[in-house]
Formats: structure tokens, C-alpha cells, sequence
């Protein structure tokens, strides 16, 4: 017993000499934290965006970090941005979205190409399928609305805007995406999405790898079953069937991946796809029912299109131009997407700033990029950066503002809810183009407001920076009817 005691000392000691580590003059500033091993993980974890501006004031705008005994270089100039996006030799984005995929999905794609992936997706997602994807999702989102809200509705209906929003535009993107035109997969996207919130509420410790025993045997069994729901979809090219998802399954069986490997593939998808636009959705229309300015504005807008329109078709079907929800959306964006663009170091790399510094990133750490903190959080680029200004991306003459600067030098990153590069968001026209058509279809066929007219926007759940959207601490209560019943 002695002696199995000095043995795991003595593995413990090595361990902590072999990690152990001092800042060479070309690294960036090193920040360890006062526990071993553990260092800034905790604090890291509980509210990422606070953690980081305390780092940036006390550092600057590239300071390395140790959390559960990794060393993360932070970046946070904009400016010098590029310098990580473009570099794919250097940098590695695959590996750390690998470590990802097992801890949440517990998912291994041993020959997975991602550069396969996104071309299948880009096909897909952009360019002439697009209008076809654009067309079914309306089609969803009506019949999705006509449910939660029939027409011969006459009282005012009281709901949470967030589960609202987030159930609506879940279940007509499954449908979209994942049932086909008519849901040939026999699942019911009620009982997907209630399984799904479950899932959806672990992710961040799935991530983090912080989960109790109870919450890992429920994050199991949620994920076998959302697993088993979506068994059937993709699977055959029938009229029914999602063209994208039977293209995706087809590319994991030529990988080589067995049936299980696939639906875990799948779920995946199922959270790459509706994780974000229900959860955005709900910020834009919380921040324009807070915001009667804006909302007007908007609904100005809308009517202004809405005249053009027939009973056969959709005016949202297609591209349109409306600049006034544009921005107001970007604003939103901007305060509430935030995730982390990580990469790890696979070589060796001198790091050269905007300012002409220049830092060693040592192989083995991870690099990460926080849009959150800066551009979009930061006073120098966006004057009174808490506040909603839905009107912060136009100009005076209604056109679109690209003009934004640091430092007195113009941004190529002003704002970066979609990523960058090579990895920036194929599904961005699908997924601006879904919240739009959502929230057309609710301000101009629903009356819609406030439960408390004195409601503020509630506070972010902290704990998600990093995961894309954020999500509210409380949910915002709002009544709403059909407009043509009174």
C-alpha cells in the first residue's frame, strides 16, 4: 500500500514537472492561475466574456492562459485576426472540433474529411438549391405557426417568447432538413424537440467534460434516444426525403461509418443546424418588443414589401432587399452571438501582430479568437456597446454601413456571429433567410407584444459563451392573436 502511495506521488510530481511552465521573452504574456493543473478553468467556464476583458485589461490583446492543463493563447485584436484564420498549416481547426464530437456526441469519425463535407454543403445550402430549401422552410414555418396559432383564435395566447421561438423554428427546420416534404421518417418533431431541449440543456458540460454522474447517465440515455428518432432520416432518396441529409449520409457511408456512427452523425447535424436560429430568433423579436423604435421600423419595412405579395407565393421565397431588418438583426447578432474560434497549434508559429509585435505560439497549446469581447463588445468600434441600436448598420441614407474602425484603421472584422475563413458558417443565406421569414410571418399576420409592458430583456446564461447563441437566464413572457380576428 506504502508503496503504491510513492508511486502515484512520484507520477503526479513528474506530471507536474513535465507541465510545469515559465514565459520565454517571445511568448505572449502567461497567466497560470493560483491552482495546479486546474489554473483559470473554473473562472474560464463560468462566464468566459468576463474572465477575458479582466485578462485583456491586465495583459492586453494576446496573453496565453492555463485551464485543466492546457495553455490557451487568447487573441483579441481584430486586426490581427487573419494571421489565425487563414493559416492551415500552423493552425489546426479539425482537431479540436474532434474532441468535441466525442465529448457531446460521442461521436469518432477516424477518416472523416471535412473538406468533403463542406463542399457537399455549400452544394446544398447555397447557390440554386438554396432557393428550393428556402421555399420548403416557408412552407413549414407557416403550417408550424397555423398550429401554434390558429386563425380562429380570438383570445390572446400567453407563452415564453424564447420556447416559443425556439419550438416553432426547431420544428419546422426538422421537417425541412430532416423529415422531408412530408416528414418520411414517421417522427413526430414534438417528441424530437423535447428530447432535444434535454440534450440541448447538458451541452456545455457534455463539452466541458463537468458533468455529474446523474447528468452523464441522462445526457446517455437523451442522446440514445434522439439517436434512435433519427434512425430513418436520410436514409433513401424517396420523394419524401431531405436531398442534403441523404447526400450527407451517403459521404459517412463511403467514409466507412457503420449505422450507429451515422445517427450519432446525424444528431450532430441536428445541432449544427437548429441550435443557433431558434435562440437568435428570440433575441431579434425580444429586443424589438423591448424596443418600440425598432420595431416599428421594421414593421414599416414589412409592409412596405408585404403589398407585393400574392396568395400563390411568398415574397420571402426569394431575395429581397431589407436593409432595415438586416441591421437590426446584425445588432442583435452582435450582442448575442459568441462563440469561441479555436485552433490548435500543430507547429510551431510565429504569431505577427497588426502593431508589428510578435509572439511565439508553441506547439501543442490552442489559439482562440472571441468576437464577443472584441469587435463587438468593444467601446473604440461601437459606441455604447451594451446598447440595442437597431439602426447601427446603416447610414444616414438607409444604405448598408461597412465603415467601422480601431485604431484608426478600418476593420475587415466588425462583427463575426458566423465565423471567418475557411470554417465561417456555409448555412448563413439559409439561416438569415429563416429568421426573416419567421419573423415577417409573425409581425405581419399576428399581433404580438409584451405580457408586462415594462419587461426588459433578460440576462444571458453565462455559462454558454463560446457555444454560438447565447441563451436567457428567464424566458420573456408575451401574449399574441391572429390580426384578423377583432
Amino acid at each position: 500500500m506504502i508503496w503504491t502511495i510513492f508511486l502515484i506521488f512520484q507520477a503526479v510530481l513528474l506530471y507536474f514537472l513535465l507541465t510545469q511552465r515559465s514565459r520565454s521573452k517571445s511568448d505572449p504574456p502567461l497567466d497560470k492561475g493560483v491552482i495546479p493543473w486546474l489554473g483559470h478553468a473554473l473562472e474560464f467556464g463560468k462566464d468566459a466574456s468576463k474572465f477575458l476583458d479582466r485578462m485583456k485589461q491586465k495583459h492586453g490583446d494576446i496573453f496565453t492562459v492555463r485551464a485543466a492543463g492546457r495553455y490557451v493563447t487568447v487573441l483579441l485584436d481584430p486586426h490581427s485576426y487573419d494571421t489565425v484564420i487563414n493559416d492551415s498549416d500552423s493552425l489546426d481547426f479539425s482537431r479540436y472540433a474532434q474532441v468535441l464530437m466525442e465529448r457531446i456526441f460521442n461521436l469518432r469519425l477516424p477518416h472523416h474529411q471535412p473538406s468533403n463535407v463542406s463542399a457537399m454543403m455549400k452544394k446544398h445550402f447555397m447557390g440554386v438549391n438554396l432557393a428550393a430549401l428556402n421555399s420548403t422552410m416557408s412552407r413549414h414555418l407557416q403550417a408550424s405557426l397555423k398550429t401554434e396559432m390558429p386563425q380562429n383564435q380570438k383570445d390572446w395566447k400567453e407563452q415564453g417568447l424564447f420556447n416559443l421561438s425556439y419550438s416553432l423554428l426547431f420544428k419546422a427546420g426538422y421537417l425541412s432538413l430532416f423529415g422531408g416534404e412530408q416528414n418520411n421518417n414517421g417522427t413526430d418533431p414534438s417528441s424530437v424537440y423535447e428530447e432535444y431541449k434535454k440534450f440541448d440543456g447538458l451541452l456545455t458540460k457534455m463539452a466541458r467534460g463537468t458533468l455529474k454522474p446523474e447528468e452523464k447517465r441522462t445526457a446517455q440515455s437523451v442522446r440514445q434516444r434522439l439517436c434512435g428518432l433519427l434512425a430513418p432520416a436520410g436514409l433513401t432518396q424517396d420523394s419524401g426525403a431531405s436531398p442534403w441529409l441523404h447526400a450527407y449520409r451517403r459521404l459517412l457511408q463511403e467514409d466507412g461509418a457503420d449505422e450507429e456512427t451515422q445517427r450519432k452523425a446525424v444528431l450532430m447535424q441536428l445541432w449544427a443546424t437548429q441550435g443557433n436560429v431558434g435562440p437568435a430568433a428570440f433575441w431579434l423579436l425580444g429586443y424589438l418588443l423591448t424596443n418600440p423604435e425598432a420595431l416599428t421600423a421594421v414593421k414599416n419595412e414589412f409592409s412596405a414589401i408585404s403589398t407585393m405579395e400574392t396568395s400563390e407565393t411568398s415574397l420571402l421565397d426569394r431575395p429581397v432587399n431589407t436593409p432595415v431588418f438586416d441591421s437590426a438583426l446584425e445588432e442583435t447578432l452582435r450582442l448575442t452571438a459568441a462563440p469561441f474560434i479555436t485552433r490548435e497549434v500543430v507547429q510551431e508559429k510565429t504569431l505577427n501582430m497588426a502593431d508589428g509585435q510578435q509572439y511565439l505560439l508553441r506547439k501543442g497549446d490552442r489559439v482562440c479568437l472571441f468576437p464577443f469581447n472584441s469587435p463587438q463588445k468593444d467601446p473604440e468600434i461601437h459606441h455604447e456597446p451594451q446598447k440595442y441600436k437597431y439602426d447601427r448598420f446603416l447610414n444616414k441614407d438607409g444604405s448598408v454601413k461597412r465603415d467601422f474602425y480601431k485604431g484608426g484603421r478600418r476593420l475587415k472584422y466588425y462583427t463575426m456571429p458566423w465565423g471567418a475563413g475557411a470554417n465561417g458558417c456555409v448555412g448563413k443565406k439559409f439561416a438569415i433567410n429563416t429568421i426573416r421569414q419567421f419573423v415577417y410571418m409573425v409581425l405581419t399576420n399576428y399581433d404580438l407584444e409584451l405580457s408586462d409592458p415594462n419587461s426588459q430583456i433578460p440576462e444571458v446564461n453565462a455559462s454558454r459563451y463560446g457555444f454560438g447563441m447565447l441563451q436567457p437566464e428567464r424566458d420573456l413572457p408575451v401574449r399574441y392573436r391572429p390580426r384578423n380576428t377583432h
